[in-house]
């Protein structure tokens, strides 16, 4: 009777160090950030050997991740807030940048998607200055950006007339500088597609549309088609080239891609 009494506590005894064993081993609660040499334990791998494996975020890459990884630390993806409001300009007559960003809410985790870019910008030129003067462009270049990033647009009736003070003038591209074409920044990629010979949309419209007048500063009304005028993109003063205008009309209707605004 002793020996089986005897029997049966070993039994328990190596169930128990079997139950905890199992418990000890993967990596519940054992979850690192990083990379991490000491967040290891003795388990199963996930290429099916047996040994030393790791709980931290780098055994991904390394494929030394514990069998049970991906079940005890799951992927958390950045998370991010809604974008703020466009700052103003900087009311000083030059041409500037409007920001926006956004925060962080929730970093990521366990080789999550990574955050997103936290700042946008977009050119812009104040109208008035800081004593509320008109900026009184009259003369340099056509100062240019996206209708992505343009003012809100005029709205038109159902046969294409202006309900609104505005219209557009269609030039076609002489030249541009090669740093059009490098540009990589969210709020200036547009300026990739601006490509010599084609036809371009310039919208004018308030607040580039002067009060008590019916232009905007270089839309070139006052110049002849075989005229060479002048341009520059706002967000990069190093993005500039020539164009002829075309003709004047109601409404634009170039692509998105080749349809600007005056600022």
């Amino acid at each position: 009777m002793a020996s089986h009494v005897e029997l049966t506590c070993l039994l328990l005894v190596v169930s128990a160090l079997g139950k905890n064993f199992l418990v000890s081993g993967g990596c519940s609660g054992k979850c690192c950030r990083g990379r991490d040499m000491t967040c290891s334990t003795t388990d199963w791998r996930m290429d099916r050997v047996y040994g030393t494996c790791y709980c931290d975020e780098g055994c991904v890459k390394t494929q030394d991740c514990c069998f049970d990884y991906f079940t005890e630390c799951p992927a958390q993806d950045c998370a991010v807030s809604d974008w703020s409001f466009w700052s103003g300009c900087k009311k000083n007559c030059q041409a500037s940048e409007r920001v926006r960003v956004r925060h962080v809410e929730q970093p990521p985790s366990n080789s999550g998607k990574p955050c997103p870019g936290l700042e946008q910008k977009a050119g812009c030129r104040e109208y008035r200055d800081r004593h509320g003067n008109h900026c009184g462009l009259n003369t340099g270049p056509a100062f240019i950006t996206s209708m992505e990033f343009g003012r809100r647009r005029p709205k038109h009736d159902n046969y294409g007339n202006p309900l609104e003070p505005g219209f557009c003038v269609e030039f076609t591209l002489q030249s541009r500088t090669p740093h059009c074409t490098v540009e990589n920044r969210p709020h200036t990629l547009w300026m990739r597609y601006i490509t010599e010979g084609f036809k371009v949309c310039v919208a004018c419209e308030p607040p580039a549309m002067r009060n008590n007048s019916s232009f905007c500063h270089g839309d070139g009304q006052e110049s002849d088609k075989e005229a060479v005028l002048h341009w520059e993109a706002v967000g990069n003063p190093r993005c500039r080239g020539t164009w002829k205008k075309i003709q004047k009309t109601g409404a634009c209707d170039c692509p998105p891609q080749h349809s600007f605004v005056f600022i």
